[in-house]
């Protein structure tokens, strides 16, 4: 498995960590939908690779927010991944947002399973964990991820 965000925020940046902020959701959701035995604090994300979990991001410039991203901040993004993809071989992406994958592919995506794929990889799309994102309620994000545990097989 391979979570992919949309790109680092200030306190990610600083901390040199994904998710990083203490409001992001994604460990807790990661530890509530079965993905990590026990709840992960940021600065274990090496942690992940134990089990076979890694984690990216779309863009690599560290904005405020991720309304601050222009278009070129993605250039390149579909190319890496699918090549992360081709030597990693995980069996699924999961983007965290909407917008980690509209990033990438230039397209707006539903949430869950995607038709595009890379290979053998699946791609499915979650709901941000930002605190942005705070108006979709933590029993929708964790619906969305425990459909991705299922459907991956975790």
């Amino acid at each position: 498995m391979l979570f992919c965000g949309i790109n680092p925020g200030r306190v990610s940046a600083a901390a040199q960590v994904h998710f990083a902020n203490p409001r992001n959701d994604f460990w807790r959701l990661l530890h509530a939908a079965g993905f990590t035995p026990r709840l992960l604090e940021p600065t274990e994300q090496f942690e992940l690779l134990a089990y076979r979990i890694g984690v990216t991001n779309t863009a690599t410039r560290t904005t405020p927010g991720s309304g601050d991203l222009r278009k070129a901040d993605f250039a390149g993004a579909a190319d890496r991944l699918a090549r992360l993809s081709r030597e990693l071989k995980p069996g699924w992406i999961g983007f965290v947002g909407k917008e980690a994958y509209r990033g990438a592919f230039n397209e707006r995506p539903q949430l869950g399973e995607q038709e595009r794929r890379f290979g053998d990889t699946r791609l499915f799309v979650l709901p941000s964990t930002s605190p942005a994102n705070a108006a979709v309620p933590w029993s929708e994000r964790l619906r969305w991820f425990e459909e991705l545990s299922r459907a991956s097989g975790w």
